[in-house]
């Protein structure tokens, strides 16, 4: 059987070509006003084996206006059961810039930064404006430094326990670009060589 490629047009980006899989967080900031900020991200990861993180965005929204006043910005990690309120926190401002559906999403405020948390996600990570990547075309990156980090109990990993188990009672929510997602409750052990570790 002779595999089929097709060649991409570089002249535009290429990502809404074809499916990929990636984490969807929420970036939780404050606004000039002092009201939270949320907004959903698919561009974003740990960066590096320490505690940094970071995520694309762009220098027009409003998540980065608020980083760049206030330094600190929180992630959440929402539960499938979460991805409508994950959804709701991308709606569109008002004319006068405030996105009051923002006030409806349960929030709960950080701990050692002055930004909203999603609250009943699995995982907040509380971050330190570190550094900001400017040169990636329209976007750019913003990397922060985890100063705080708080995990629910029920995904903490249980080296002595039964992963698959612990995914199946509390799955993972996966953003599938473009535009879809997935419950992530079925994995497999990852076949690293003999000798590596992880």
């Amino acid at each position: 059987m002779t595999t089929q490629w097709v060649s991409l047009d570089l002249g535009k980006p290429i990502w809404g070509n074809f499916f990929t899989v990636g984490p969807l967080y929420v970036v939780g900031t404050t606004g000039e006003n002092g009201e939270p900020d949320l907004a959903p991200k698919h561009l974003a990861m740990p960066l590096s084996w320490d505690n940094y993180f970071g995520f694309v965005c762009s220098p027009d929204h409003t998540t980065f206006q608020n980083i760049e006043r206030n330094r600190v910005f929180t992630v959440s990690a929402p539960r499938p059961d979460q991805v409508v309120l994950a959804s709701l926190a991308a709606s569109p401002r008002c004319e006068d810039g405030r996105k009051p559906v923002v006030n409806a999403l349960p929030t709960v405020p950080g701990h050692s930064v002055v930004a909203p948390c999603l609250k009943d996600a699995y995982l907040h990570l509380e971050c330190q404006w570190k550094q900001t990547v400017t040169d990636l075309g329209r976007n750019l990156l913003i990397i922060g430094e985890v100063v705080e980090a708080r995990v629910h109990q029920d995904v903490v990993c249980l080296h002595d326990g039964d992963p698959q188990q612990q995914l199946i009672e509390n799955p993972l929510l996966a953003y599938v670009s473009p535009a879809r997602f997935a419950t992530v409750d079925r994995t497999q052990a990852f076949p690293f060589p003999k000798g590596f570790s992880p």
